[in-house]
C-alpha cells in the first residue's frame, strides 16, 4: 500500500506518520525541513527565494516517490504529496505575487512532464485544521522560521486545499478534521482514524 497524508503547516501530518508507521508497519517518509537550503531564506524573502524553494521541494519529492513506490516491497507512508507542491503552495505563491507568470509556468511544466512517472496513491488522507489550530500546533513543534507565518499565509493555503480535495479524482480518500479529533494526544480518536484507514484500504483490496 502507499498512502499519503496531505495537509496544511502544522496540520498533524508528521505525527499521524508517525501512528501509522507504529500500526501497521509502514515504511515513513517525513518531509526533510532541517537541511532543506532554501527554507529559513524563503521565510525571509518569499518573492526573492520561491522559485528555488519550489524547484527544491519538486525535484526531492519526485525522486522520493519513484524510489519508495519502486524499492520498497513493504506499505509506505508519505507526509505529503508531489500534488500539493504544485498545487497548493507554488499556485499560492503565483497568487501572492511572490512568483512572476514566467517561473510559474515553467515550474508547471516541470510538474507536468513529471506526473505520468509517479505512482497514485491508493489512498489519501487529508487532515483539515482551521487557522488557530494550525497555529497553535506550529507554535508547540518550535520551528523557529515558522513561528514568522503571517496567519493570512495559512488560511490562503487552506482555500486551495479546500479547493483540490473538493476536486480530488485520483484514489480514495479520508478528511479528518483534526481541529475537531486530536490525532496527536487522544488515544480514543487515534484509535478512530485507524480503524477508518483500515477499512478503506479493505475495500480497496
Amino acid at each position: 500500500m502507499f498512502v499519503v497524508i496531505a495537509g496544511n503547516i502544522g496540520s498533524g501530518k508528521s505525527a499521524l506518520t508517525s501512528l501509522l508507521h507504529e500500526k501497521f508497519g509502514w515504511v515513513p517518509h517525513y518531509e526533510s525541513v532541517e537541511n532543506n537550503p532554501y527554507l529559513q531564506d524563503f521565510y525571509r524573502d518569499m518573492s526573492r527565494w520561491a522559485f528555488h524553494l519550489q524547484v527544491y521541494f519538486l525535484s526531492r519529492r519526485f525522486m522520493l516517490h519513484r524510489e519508495m513506490t519502486e524499492r520498497v516491497k513493504t506499505g509506505v507512508v508519505q507526509d505529503r504529496s508531489i500534488y500539493e507542491d504544485a498545487l497548493i503552495f507554488a499556485r499560492n505563491l503565483h497568487d501572492m505575487g511572490c512568483m512572476d507568470d514566467r517561473d510559474y509556468a515553467n515550474y508547471q511544466a516541470l510538474f507536468a512532464s513529471m506526473t505520468p512517472y509517479v505512482r497514485v496513491p491508493d489512498l489519501l488522507i487529508y487532515l483539515r485544521a482551521d487557522v488557530p489550530t494550525l497555529q497553535r500546533q506550529i507554535r508547540l513543534r518550535g520551528r523557529e522560521f515558522e513561528q514568522r507565518i503571517d496567519p493570512s499565509y495559512l488560511e490562503q493555503l487552506s482555500i486551495l486545499y479546500e479547493n483540490w480535495i473538493s476536486n480530488y479524482k485520483l484514489g480514495p480518500l479520508l478528511v479528518v478534521d483534526t481541529h475537531k479529533m486530536d490525532i496527536v494526544h487522544d488515544p480514543q480518536n487515534q484509535e478512530e482514524v485507524m480503524y477508518q484507514i483500515d477499512h478503506l484500504l479493505r475495500n480497496k483490496r
